[in-house]
């Protein structure tokens, strides 16, 4: 079991990305799937047609979101926390993202870059112009 962390720059404030990370309808704009999300804890959530599902474990409004991301059977929790820091430029997302199975060590951290946080920065950039 491998951990990640690493911060994303996203130019909006963090009220924003929140909604962006938490709301069904504005996970559809920048996922371009149907998403399935809900902030109560204990809720189950799915993006990008159940390629990533799990279960929402904590909420604070505008500033943590925290995920049990499923990865078939292993003995400890996947755990994703997004912490959102205002910035001068918007919003730093502080991601962790603990116990990640070796063997998909890798193909997660370039989803992260590429197409998690890569499809949330071309939202924002078509959002701005």
């Amino acid at each position: 079991m491998k951990d990640y962390k690493k911060y994303y720059i996203l130019p909006a404030p963090p009220e924003e990305v929140y909604i962006a990370l938490t709301n069904p309808a504005t996970m559809q704009l920048w996922t371009g799937e149907p998403a399935i999300m809900s902030t109560e804890p204990g809720s189950e959530f799915s993006l990008w047609n159940d390629a990533i599902s799990g279960t929402n474990l904590e909420f604070e409004t505008g500033r943590k979101i925290v995920q049990r991301w499923n990865f078939g059977e292993q003995e400890e929790d996947s755990i994703v926390t997004f912490i959102l820091h205002p910035h001068k430029k918007g919003t730093s997302v502080e991601l962790r993202h603990i116990n990640i199975p070796d063997e998909d060590y890798e193909d997660m951290i370039e989803g992260w870059d590429e197409v998690y946080f890569g499809s949330l920065e071309e939202f924002y950039d078509e959002k701005g112009a």
